[in-house]
């Protein structure tokens, strides 16, 4: 993060306003000891909750360039981050953050904790939380991050201030695509819209070579589905393409991981771990597995999101709506499928989309909920 973290958020001026006075105005109106941010994914919500951390643990109206790198690296002694890399935050992880939040800050004005996917906590670990956003020490301040207000529950959303963030324009994605990482300017433009403006995985697509690939055999995939058969086939190379993704993400951080542990154990590469310090890397490797576990469902949901962006182009085509399909590149084939299917097959697989989302969520295999997708979009009503 740049020693400005503001700058970092894009499109959202309204809130980086308001918590910018927040942080400015300590013991008025403008602040609060619980915020929630809230907007959809890939909108800047974590970033925009450390750039508030790094605000608040700075003197105010400032940012100090050595917090803005502590919180940068998570690393500030006021700063507590309660997250999780696996499907669920665990309430052992949330009791000692609830623990740390109470102690006096160490050499800060504030001591700040910041849950990253608060929408991740089931009614006992949210429960947790709970008294100590109800009782907060003083000089303690709350930052809860979720896709929406009723991703938690309403005694939670009764104590905290909420910010909403909108999606960002794909121009500006693009902008910062270009300025940041370099990106050609006409790949920036083509990737914001793939990824309907979601930072993080435009950034991706734009720089890796295989992402783009997996999506564009996602979307290929479906406009070939034609009959059952092809459902079911279609269903299982979905799985892999969610597993390949989901494996690239992790593998890299998986080796750095057990690297480091065997570092600190003071173990050569390739030396053989003693007993007694083997329930340690097997500690690890539950957190990777939960953390695969989490990968697979997110990589099944971004085939789904993607597939979502194919079927509401086919349906403004369908509907003669003059607009830019997020899908251009595939605009021919897109005509194409418009004119194979009525409006209302096309409402009824977009339906049948955001069931099957429903449905990984819920823990549904996520084979059998593409399956039962998959079926949909083969066998449009008869005409």
């Amino acid at each position: 993060m740049a020693a400005d973290p503001w700058g970092e958020i894009i499109g959202q001026d309204d809130a980086v306003a308001t918590l910018r006075r927040a942080a400015a105005s300590p013991g008025t109106s403008a602040m609060t000891h619980a915020w929630l941010i809230t907007g959809p994914p890939g909108s800047g919500r974590s970033n925009l909750a450390f750039a508030f951390a790094t605000a608040l643990l700075s003197p105010p109206g400032t940012i100090d360039e050595r917090v803005a790198i502590q919180v940068a690296a998570r690393t500030h002694p006021d700063l507590v981050v309660l997250a999780t890399e696996g499907v669920t935050i665990k309430i052992d992880a949330a009791r000692d953050a609830v623990q740390r939040a109470s102690l006096s800050p160490a050499s800060s004005r504030h001591r700040v904790v910041v849950v990253e996917d608060a929408d991740r906590m089931v009614e006992r670990t949210s429960n947790t939380l709970l008294k100590a956003l109800e009782e907060p020490p003083e000089d303690t301040v709350w930052i809860l991050c979720a896709p929406g207000e009723s991703d938690l529950l309403p005694t939670i959303r009764s104590r905290v201030r909420t910010v909403a963030l909108g999606v960002p324009d794909p121009e500006a994605v693009a902008r910062l695509l270009v300025e940041r990482d370099g990106v050609d300017p006409g790949l920036a433009a083509q990737v914001a819209r793939e990824a309907q403006s979601h930072i993080g995985m435009a950034r991706r697509l734009a720089t890796n070579d295989e992402a783009r690939a997996r999506r564009a055999e996602t979307l290929d995939i479906a406009l070939r589905v034609q009959t059952a058969g092809h459902a079911v086939l279609a269903a299982a190379r979905y799985v892999e393409i969610a597993g390949a993704d989901a494996e690239a993400l992790g593998a890299d951080q998986d080796a750095a991981e057990r690297e480091q542990a065997l570092r600190q154990m003071g173990i050569a590469p390739g030396g053989t771990v003693p007993p007694q310090l083997r329930r340690q890397l097997r500690e690890l490797e539950t957190v990777q597995k939960e953390r695969a576990k989490r990968g697979l469902r997110d990589g099944v949901d971004r085939i789904l999101v993607d597939l979502l962006s194919l079927f509401r182009d086919i349906l403004l085509t369908q509907l003669g709506v003059a607009h830019e399909l997020v899908n251009e590149a595939q605009r021919p084939r897109i005509e194409q499928a418009a004119g194979g299917r009525r409006p209302e097959d096309t409402l009824a697989v977009l339906d049948a989309i955001q069931l099957a989302r429903e449905r990984v969520e819920a823990n549904v295999p996520a084979l059998l909920a593409l399956e039962a997708l998959l079926v949909v979009v083969a066998a449009p009503d008869p005409r």
